[in-house]
């Protein structure tokens, strides 16, 4: 090698030995041991006459984030590296010579790649990096012309990497980094490609070199491929069949990930390395795929196809040859990344072909669509990425209601993946699964903002209901909504930092799904209170203004959340359903209200008359007293009948069949000395009614008794009241509050039933 400090070969894997060895060691006389032992080392190994002894490396952060980088690009299969940190590169600007010391150099056949890292112990939200981004740039032409001097035979690009660790980024030093053409690794982005690599090996170096170089020209490749162009759906597309080493140089798939974040639209799920696998062992066993890979050829410039002199007479499809783009990133795989990488590591990748389907610049929503209906009828789309690809196609949608679904969507996806969100990381995107700390759906944020008053309704595309921060432009709404939802949870996870990062682990958690719904509610019943009394309007005010407008509000919810106690907390938690989520939101505006008279949100009155349990007794006796008597005049009215047979021939079939198994099943797992499991203490209030109506029973026996007298109509009707009673028989009387009118409706049924 030319330069000392550049290594390759063997030298790469004792440097790789270097910057993942976890101990130091050293070797001493028998003798010396106890006195290492009393500083901290350890024995590793002992032999007759000395030992080898090993001590825990204490590392600083930021040299572990170099190594992790560095290791990311050993593996990645990159050939040349920098030996140790203290790596420079000498290089001439306005006729000066000057020297850069650079963090990680990477180099292999076709790439030169220099690295930049800064790494924090802690998250860090204020640091912006435009000294060091425009210090970059300003190098760039140097450095350079300095590395081609390094390797003078070869026309090598050159790409620079700022890669940060545990930094939120501002939009201006994204912007920054976007004009001078530097690009910006995280955190995600690193533990995006290094389980890429896990899943699919070496083949990762597509998508990194597809990211790096997006738009600039693969060398010598050769882009002409015999096709066929046709119509289909509205849209020109080709057929033809490629190596699978040139798509896979052209090729990028948006994996659905942190990593791509800002790539719009990112819809394919992440490779499975089992999947995956197999589709290579049956590649190199010489089997192949008839099914075409689908893809979307993105390019600036017309898609050049020189038509054949012969065609077939009378038919749409022309025969041609197809110019592909010579670029990276030129090709957006929509379906069959498994099969396409499955030759990635093949002696066949460069000696087979595949069938592709070819579409040229499809919108966003169109790549989605036709993503979607692929995978309809095969394997399921998860759920979590699905509400996020239909929100992408619900974005122009003529429904402007569907509309406000895709902001709400999109606004639940930035909190989770925005490192100045204090929800970054606790909301469950894409592909990602749900952990005890990241632990909120995106459903749930999106039922939240539909909820509120934050958004215009409409009824046929007109406006019937303004909402408090509706732009009528979607753009313009999400940033402005989305910049106040971030302050607001900012300023309020400040104020219980204490709790805030609490995973559901901990019976002390805060943060979870009925919680930020009713955070969210809450945020907006403020900003409808401050309307109304303080005549604010959100949409001229700076949301700075606006959430210090907010504050006194949010400090007295804060207060209200550090008052309660684990018991309440797990309890709010694990109430499930319409019933979880309003609790917690209505505890907040009472609390508000008891600190603020004026603050009386509608329905806040009713709620807690119809939750405060006081029915409960009663209507536990009432339904008892009820159930007891359906049950003992109906089977001593089919007793009396049948006898003996009266489950045969007085029910249904489907109910014979359930209490049959019921009662089987009780007295097959009853303990010694149980009595026996009756048929007639298996049947529900919906099995009475079943059974009420069941043949000539009705008419014969029950509707004297049965029949509620206020209500005209058929049998079914006049019995309703038995389904109404079952639903709140099956409530949990434990944490469900009976309403004012269930109970009064239990009255009137015991009133009219009861004294006949």
């Amino acid at each position: 090698m030319e330069h000392e400090r550049l290594i390759t070969g063997e030298n790469l894997i004792a440097e790789k030995k270097i910057r993942t060895e976890e101990y130091d060691y050293i070797k001493v006389q028998l003798n010396e041991i106890s006195n290492m032992e009393s500083i901290g080392w350890e024995i590793s190994k002992k032999s007759k006459a000395t030992a080898r002894l090993k001590k825990k490396k204490i590392i600083p952060q930021d040299e572990q984030f170099e190594n992790k980088v560095w290791l990311l690009f050993y593996r990645l299969g990159f050939t040349i590296l920098n030996k140790g940190r203290n790596f420079k590169l000498t290089y001439s600007t306005n006729g000066n010579e000057l020297t850069q010391q650079i963090d990680v150099f990477a180099a292999d056949d076709e790439s030169i790649l220099i690295v930049e890292c800064k790494s924090s112990e802690k998250l860090d939200k204020k640091t912006n990096f435009k000294t060091e981004i425009e210090a970059i740039g300003g190098k760039r032409g140097g450095l350079i012309q300095a590395v081609r001097k390094l390797f003078p035979n070869k026309n090598l690009k050159v790409g620079f990497i700022f890669a940060t660790n545990n930094y939120a980024i501002s939009p201006p030093d994204k912007a920054r980094m976007a004009e001078l053409k530097i690009i910006h690794f995280d955190e995600d982005t690193i533990k995006y490609y290094n389980e890429l690599l896990n899943h699919i090996g070496l083949a990762a170096r597509y998508q990194l070199l597809g990211n790096i170089f997006a738009g600039q020209k693969i060398p010598e490749m050769n882009n002409l491929v015999p096709a066929i162009q046709g119509e289909m759906g509205n849209h020109t597309y080709y057929s033809f069949s490629i190596e699978p080493d040139k798509l896979l140089k052209l090729g990028f798939v948006l994996h659905h990930d942190n990593a791509n974040k800002d790539e719009m639209p990112a819809y394919q799920r992440i490779i499975k390395k089992g999947r995956l696998k197999a589709i290579q062992e049956f590649v190199n066993n010489g089997g192949f795929f008839p099914n075409s890979i689908i893809i979307n050829i993105a390019t600036k410039k017309q898609l050049q196809f020189d038509k054949s002199d012969l065609q077939a007479e009378n038919s749409i499809s022309k025969l041609g040859i197809l110019h592909l783009p010579q670029e990276y990133k030129s090709v957006y795989i929509i379906d069959g990344q498994h099969r396409l990488y499955g030759y990635s590591d093949s002696e066949w990748k460069d000696k087979n072909t595949i069938p592709v389907v070819a579409f040229v610049n499809l919108k966003l929503t169109e790549q989605i669509q036709l993503f979607m209906d692929i995978n309809e009828n095969q394997k399921a789309v998860p759920k979590n990425l699905r509400t996020t690809l239909e929100a992408n196609l619900l974005w122009d949608a003529k429904d402007l209601n569907e509309q406000r679904k895709a902001i709400s969507s999109r606004i639940a996806q930035r909190l989770g993946e925005d490192k100045n969100s204090s929800l970054y990381n606790r909301i469950v995107t894409g592909e990602n699964s749900a952990t005890p700390y990241c632990a909120i759906t995106l459903d749930y944020i999106s039922k939240s903002l539909k909820a509120t008053n934050f958004y215009n309704t409409y009824k046929n595309n007109a406006v019937t209901k303004d909402g408090t921060f509706d732009r009528a432009d979607n753009y313009v709404t999400f940033n402005f909504l989305y910049e106040f939802l971030l302050k607001m949870f900012n300023k309020l996870s400040c104020l219980v930092e204490n709790d805030w990062d609490i995973s559901t682990n901990d019976d002390r958690c805060i943060v979870a799904n009925t919680f930020v719904y009713g955070y969210i509610r809450i945020f907006s019943d403020i900003i409808d209170f401050l309307i109304k009394t303080q005549s604010i309007n959100p949409k001229t005010l700076k949301i700075d203004d606006l959430v210090e407008y907010c504050s006194p509000y949010i400090d007295t919810v804060a207060y209200k959340i550090e008052d309660l106690t684990s018991a309440e907390r797990v309890t709010l938690r694990k109430q499930y359903g319409r019933v979880g989520d309003n609790k917690f939101w209505r505890i907040l505006q009472q609390t508000l209200h008891d600190k603020f008279a004026d603050f009386n949100p509608e329905g806040l009155e009713e709620y807690w008359r119809d939750n405060s349990m006081k029915f409960n007794e009663e209507a536990f006796k009432l339904i008892r007293d009820i159930e007891l008597f359906i049950k003992e005049k109906v089977i001593d009215t089919l007793k009396g009948k049948y006898g003996e047979n009266w489950l045969r021939f007085g029910c249904p079939k489907s109910v014979y069949d359930s209490v049959q198994k019921l009662t089987s099943d009780k007295n097959y797992n009853k303990k010694d000395g149980e009595p026996d499991a009756l048929p007639q203490d298996q049947l529900h209030l919906i099995d009475y009614r079943e059974i009420m109506l069941h043949s000539s029973n009705w008419s014969e026996f029950f509707e004297k008794l049965f029949a509620d007298p206020t209500v005209k109509g058929d049998r079914k009707k006049r019995t309703e009241w038995l389904c109404k009673l079952n639903e709140i028989r099956n409530q949990n009387f434990h944490t469900y509050s009976v309403k004012e009118d269930e109970y009064n409706l239990l009255k009137e049924i015991a009133s009219w039933l009861l004294l006949r």
